[in-house]
C-alpha cells in the first residue's frame, strides 16, 4: 500500500471491451473533481478482448489474476491496490463511478465497510432481472440479517467501500460470485464499523449475457450462508428434533395414545426414537463445526460452546456414553429375559417394542457421543497451551478458542 494514496477504486474484469473506458473515465473525472489522491484499478481476469489495452490506454493501473472467478478477481486486485481505501464496482457500465462522494465521505468518518443499497437508491428499468429484484436478492438478504444479524439491507450490491486493511485481515478466500456475501458477514461477524449509503442500478452497456448465472450462482450464496451459520444448520433443527422426539417417545412408552380416530402406536414410537437419534446427531455436528470453526479463526469465539468444550472433556464424554450404553444394554437384556419366558418364541410385538425401541436409541446415542467426544478432541491437538499463545500475541477468535480448552 502507497500511503500516500487514499483511494483505490477497483473493477474486476473480464472481456469488458465494450465498456470499461467509460467506467475508467468516470473514475478518474471523479478522483480529479473531488481532489482525492487515488488510482483506477483493474483486476483482470483473463480477458481475451482488448481489455488490458483499453485499460492501460485510458490511465489504469491493471493486474493480472489468473485464479478465475469473480471472487479471485477481487482478492487479487484488493491485494494490489496501493489505496488505504477501496471503492470496488463492476465494470459494466451498471454503476456510476462519478458519484462516489458518499462512500468516501463514510470511510473518512471511520466506517470499515460501506455498502451500496440498490433497493434504496433506485433500480432503472431493465437493470435488474425480476427474478433477482423481487426473490432472489431479497430472499438472501433476508436470511443473511436472520442468521447473522447484519446491518445491511442489499448483501449482493456490486459497489462497495472499505478499509482495505480491514478487509485484508478478515482472510476472504470465496473465489465466486459468493465473495460478495462472504465479505458482509465476516465483516459483519468481527464487529467492523459497517454503513450504508444509497446507490443506482442502471442497466449494464454489453450486448453479451452477464457472467451471473442465476440459479447457481444464487445457490453457492445460500450454502456459504448455511455454512457459515452452525448454529441454523444444525444446532437448531437439532434441538427441535431431539425435543419433539423426546416427547413423543415418552408419550408413546407406556402404552398407545389414540387422538380422535388415530392410534399412535409402536410404529410412531420408531418415528420418534429416529428424531431423538438424528436431532442429537445435528446437535453434536454443530459442536464439531463450530469447533472447527472457532479454532481455524474461520467464526467468531462462542461463549457458550467454550463453556461446554473446557467441562465436557473427552473423559466426560466417555462416562456419558458409557451410562447411555448400560441403559440401552440393560433395557435389550431385559427384553431378552421376556423372550426367554416366551420359550424364544412368539412375542408381544407391542410390550417388546416398547424395550427394543428405547434401548437401540441408547446405544445409538451412546456411540454418537463416544466418537463425537473423540472427534472434538482430534481438533484439539493442533493447539497450542494458552501461554503459548499469549507469548506469541495470538488474538481474535482462534486465541479465545485456544483459552478456552
Amino acid at each position: 500500500m502507497d500511503r500516500g494514496c487514499e483511494l483505490t477504486i477497483l473493477m474486476p474484469c473480464l472481456n469488458e471491451a465494450e465498456t470499461l473506458a467509460g467506467c475508467i473515465n468516470q473514475a478518474r473525472r471523479f478522483l480529479a473533481r473531488s481532489g482525492i489522491s487515488g488510482e483506477v484499478l483493474i483486476a483482470d481476469n483473463g480477458s481475451t478482448d482488448a481489455s488490458q489495452a483499453i485499460a492501460a490506454a485510458n490511465g489504469a493501473r491493471v493486474v493480472t489474476v489468473p485464479l478465475p472467478g469473480y471472487g479471485s478477481a477481487l482478492l487479487g486486485g484488493i491485494r494490489a491496490a496501493r489505496g488505504r481505501y477501496v471503492i470496488m464496482g463492476d465494470s459494466d457500465g451498471s454503476y456510476d463511478f462519478g458519484n462516489l462522494q458518499l462512500l468516501v465521505d463514510k470511510l473518512r468518518r471511520g466506517y470499515q465497510l460501506v455498502m451500496g443499497n440498490r433497493f434504496r437508491g433506485g433500480i432503472m428499468p431493465g437493470a435488474m432481472p425480476a427474478l433477482h429484484r423481487y426473490f432472489g436478492n431479497p430472499l438472501l438478504t433476508m436470511i443473511g440479517r436472520i442468521l447473522f444479524k447484519s446491518p445491511c439491507g442489499d448483501f449482493h450490491c456490486g459497489l462497495r467501500g472499505f478499509d482495505r486493511d480491514a478487509i485484508l485481515a478478515l482472510g476472504l478466500q470465496a473465489s465466486g460470485m459468493e465473495f460478495a456475501s462472504e465479505m458482509v458477514v465476516k465483516a459483519t461477524m468481527r464487529r467492523l464499523r459497517i454503513a450504508e449509503v444509497p446507490t443506482t442500478l442502471a442497466p449494464d452497456g454489453r450486448n453479451r449475457a452477464p457472467h451471473l448465472r442465476s440459479w447457481r450462482d444464487g445457490w453457492r450464496h445460500l450454502r456459504f450462508l448455511l455454512l457459515f451459520s452452525p448454529r441454523w444448520l444444525f444446532l437448531y433443527p437439532g434441538i427441535a428434533m431431539f425435543g419433539v422426539g423426546l416427547v413423543m417417545m415418552a408419550w408413546l412408552l407406556p402404552q398407545p395414545r389414540q387422538i380422535g380416530g388415530i392410534v399412535f402406536d409402536v410404529h410412531t414410537l420408531l418415528y420418534a426414537s429416529l428424531a431423538v437419534v438424528v436431532g442429537f446427531q445435528s446437535m453434536l455436528f454443530w459442536a464439531i463445526a463450530q469447533s472447527y470453526g472457532m479454532r481455524e479463526g474461520i467464526i467468531p469465539f462462542d461463549k457458550r460452546l467454550g463453556r461446554i468444550i473446557s467441562i465436557g472433556t473427552l473423559e466426560r464424554g466417555l462416562i456419558a456414553s458409557a451410562a447411555l450404553l448400560a441403559i440401552g444394554l440393560g433395557l435389550g437384556v431385559y427384553a431378552l429375559g421376556a423372550w426367554n419366558a416366551e420359550g424364544f418364541g412368539v412375542l408381544n410385538i407391542d410390550r417388546t417394542m416398547r424395550l427394543v425401541i428405547p434401548s437401540t436409541t441408547n446405544i445409538l446415542l451412546a456411540s454418537q457421543l463416544a466418537y463425537g467426544s473423540f472427534l472434538i478432541s482430534v481438533l484439539e491437538i493442533r493447539g497450542a497451551p494458552a501461554e503459548v499463545q499469549a507469548a506469541e500475541g495470538t488474538s481474535g477468535p482462534a486465541g479465545e478458542y485456544q483459552r478456552a480448552i
